[in-house]
């Protein structure tokens, strides 16, 4: 994991709840990390497969950040899958 990954990780896991993560870069990150994407998806829904474990979420719009509930979400998603910035390399 590269820099930049790291510190959208750490923007993900920061406390209090970053409202300046970036969607591009949580893929990005998200990519990193091994997990498919599936933007195929109806709608702005984005399906994402990471060690094993689905999670739909939804594209932010019109802004290109995500909101502080979906910054949790994903925080969740990651922790259920084993990532957490102290851990990742």
């Amino acid at each position: 994991m590269n820099r930049r990954h790291r510190k959208t990780l750490e923007s993900i896991f920061a406390r209090p709840t970053s409202g300046n993560v970036a969607w591009r870069d949580a893929l990005v990150l998200l990519k990193a990390l091994g997990a498919d994407i599936d933007e195929s998806r109806a709608g702005s829904r984005v399906g994402i497969l990471l060690h094993g474990i689905p999670v739909v979420m939804h594209k932010p719009h019109p802004s290109p950040m995500l909101d502080k509930g979906a910054v949790v979400a994903l925080r969740e998603y990651l922790e259920q899958c084993g990532i957490l910035p102290d851990e990742e390399d």
